[in-house]
């Protein structure tokens, strides 16, 4: 179910919807041709790669698929063709957490977790940290992808920003992805898949068009995109069981002394496999 919604993509050849800015966050494809992107870039398809994340979130119906049956989801579109810009996203941490935009109409459902599945190299912009602070001041939970660098994650941003969860992805034993950024500023892993044999990808819902919108579909994808919404879903559900829960709290069992990688996932999955007690 999704709420209130914005496509906060400033610049036009971005968006690709032919207005910049509006309240209609649906998804136009993020195709590009030879060069559209910077001398030498190649072509692509659409990603649907925001879809994919929704999908692993909240579940429409109770079929299995989704963390968080029936959780509802604000939108809020800021990549477009060739990436984004770290403006627009800071812009989208305010409005999704019920702060005030210039030229936006006022968010009438702040969402309570925000999921990042971005991201890029560098230190923490002041601009990012701002908008994080600002959100989590409004009680907001910031989860963002640790990255697929392979590399350590104090150079991904915003991963390295104060304050957010950050999400690094793990395989299917429970040892870290190959691809997985790691370090002291990762809080907590979750399942991201590896593309790399057939089924081995995170499955979720998708879109069957190359460029522009077809029939709807599922895919796997890998990456620490398909972690972060993992965690998500599980702190949406932390705060439909205890909606007091602040973005200090809500953090608390990430922030314990960290297992390495299988040793923590054996235990979660000994965890998952206990018999509820009645």
């Amino acid at each position: 179910m999704q709420l209130c919604v914005a496509a906060l993509i400033a610049a036009l050849p971005l968006a690709a919807d032919g207005n910049g800015r509006d309240a209609d966050p649906s998804d136009p494809g993020d195709a590009t041709v030879a060069g559209q992107c910077g001398a030498g870039s190649g072509a692509s398809n659409s990603s649907w790669h925001g879809t994919h994340v929704a999908g692993s979130i909240a579940a429409k119906t109770n079929n299995g698929v989704g963390v968080a049956f029936n959780a509802k989801i604000v939108p809020v579109r800021v990549l477009g063709k060739c990436g984004g810009y770290p403006s627009d996203i800071a812009d989208a941490i305010i409005w999704a957490s019920g702060g005030a935009v210039s030229g936006v109409p006022a968010n009438a459902n702040p969402a309570r977790v925000i999921n990042m599945s971005l991201g890029g190299g560098g230190a923490c912009a002041n601009t990012s940290q701002n908008a994080i602070n600002s959100a989590r001041s409004r009680g907001t939970v910031v989860l963002v992808a640790a990255g697929n660098s392979n590399a350590d994650a104090s150079g991904a941003n915003p991963a390295n920003c104060p304050g957010v969860v950050a999400v690094a992805a793990t395989n299917r034993s429970g040892g870290r992805a190959y691809y997985s950024n790691y370090g002291a500023v990762v809080d907590v892993a979750a399942p991201g898949g590896d593309a790399r044999t057939a089924g081995g990808g995170i499955l979720s819902t998708l879109n069957a068009g190359t460029t522009t919108p077809g029939a709807d579909s599922y895919g796997f994808f890998q990456g620490t995109s398909m972690a972060a919404p993992h965690v998500a879903g599980v702190a949406a559900l932390m705060l439909s069981k205890t909606p007091g829960l602040t973005p200090t709290r809500s953090r608390a069992p990430s922030s314990r002394p960290r297992a390495p990688f299988r040793r923590r996932a054996a235990a979660a999955a000994r965890a998952l496999s206990t018999p509820p007690r009645h």
